[in-house]
């Protein structure tokens, strides 16, 4: 996407195959060398130039005073007792983010974060709460399948816990950090990076139609889309950027998506997060079965998973059985996401950290807010009164 600058010192972990070349052309190299090192850094998860035995000592000096291999700092990791692993990483900007394995049988998902934070504060997810701080690099954003690779032990050839799928379903709105979001997944796909397959990375999204549609142009990655609501007035209060772009265009520019792929027999995934009382009426599956009509999906339906302060809560069993039952009704193919992680915070809507940490955080710039917009007082109030 983006043009290959060379700094002083490039990190060359967020370089894809194209850039990779550039730069080793740029120091007067041939473009072999580019595949020698991509191979080491994303199939053996080497970081270091002295340990790529096929590349001359030349070159390797000249690689250690002109690039570097870094990925995000692991600041720690969690293992719950499902298996689910959670890395809480931190990025160039001073933020947190986190990434979750998640194995079920012979599949192993990375769920990957693309920002820190997110802007779009859709009301029912704890990620959200904390607000935007910034977007992720490339190098932070492939740099989590490479911190889950070397984990694991991975490289393409002997995967003893296999990284099989990727979800870009993490931290932050993929489509709003567009050009380093592509570059990473390209990675991910490329024989020289992950080599996954085009069905088996994923890309969600809460509705930025503009840059969904602009994602057909370069990519046909399989997609996913945070709908949550049947209604536009509904979704306007939980999915707040359906204000701006409403069900109608979202769903248009995603079946213009689905068209685009030259394979036919992908489905776009409807993901539906249940909030008791809130979406999970008989009345709100009917309405979605009216909604979704013509599209060609598989729907997963996510039982709200509770976190402090949320204000909502998880419905019961026989009201997601019922939800479910009905829109097999009308035809569709409907999952219900089991709950995976939540010991440590790591299941769907519950990302990042503690949210009792960040509620404390929000209470503190409340009160601060409230003290600036605060009528003046006189000046002789007690020293220390703060």
């Amino acid at each position: 996407m983006s043009e290959l600058t060379l700094t002083p010192t490039t990190n060359l972990l967020g370089l894809s195959r194209e850039k990779m070349e550039d730069f080793f052309l740029a120091i007067g190299e041939k473009k072999f060398r580019a595949h020698q090192v991509l191979k080491w850094i994303h199939h053996n998860g080497v970081d270091a130039f002295d340990d790529m035995t096929n590349i001359g000592k030349a070159l390797r000096e000249q690689l250690n005073a002109r690039a570097y291999i870094a990925g995000p700092k692991v600041v720690s990791s969690q293992f719950s007792t499902d298996g689910t692993c959670k890395w809480v990483v931190r990025v160039a900007s001073g933020s947190c983010v986190e990434t979750v394995y998640i194995p079920e049988g012979k599949r192993g998902t990375l769920c990957v974060s693309s920002q820190a934070g997110c802007a779009l504060d859709c009301s029912f997810c704890s990620t959200g709460k904390q607000g935007f701080n910034s977007d992720l690099t490339v190098a932070e954003i492939i740099g989590q399948v490479w911190i889950a690779a070397r984990h694991f032990g991975n490289v393409p050839a002997k995967m003893d816990r296999s990284i099989t799928n990727v979800v870009m379903m993490g931290m932050g709105e993929p489509l709003l950090n567009f050009d380093n979001v592509v570059d990473a997944m390209n990675l991910m796909m490329d024989d020289l990076g992950y080599g996954l397959s085009k069905r088996r990375v994923t890309l969600s999204t809460s509705g930025v139609v503009p840059a969904l549609r602009k994602l057909g142009q370069v990519t046909d990655v399989s997609l996913a889309i945070s709908l949550h609501a049947s209604n536009n007035t509904l979704r306007n209060q939980l999915v707040p950027i359906n204000k701006k772009y409403p069900l109608e265009e979202l769903l248009d520019a995603t079946l213009a998506y689905m068209n685009g792929l030259s394979d036919n027999k992908r489905v776009v995934t409807i993901e539906y997060t249940l909030l008791a009382g809130v979406n999970d009426q008989p009345a709100h599956a009917e309405e979605m079965a009216l909604l979704l009509k013509g599209i060609p999906c598989k729907i997963n339906l996510i039982p709200f998973n509770p976190f402090p302060y949320s204000g909502y809560e998880r419905p019961s069993n026989n009201a997601v059985r019922r939800f479910q039952e009905k829109l097999r009704r009308s035809g569709f193919n409907v999952t219900v996401r089991k709950t995976r992680g939540d010991d440590i915070d790591a299941a769907c809507g519950q990302l990042v950290g503690s949210v009792d940490d960040r509620t404390r955080r929000s209470a503190r710039y409340s009160a601060a807010r409230a003290l600036d917009s605060a009528p003046e007082v006189p000046t002789t109030t007690t020293a220390g009164a703060a």
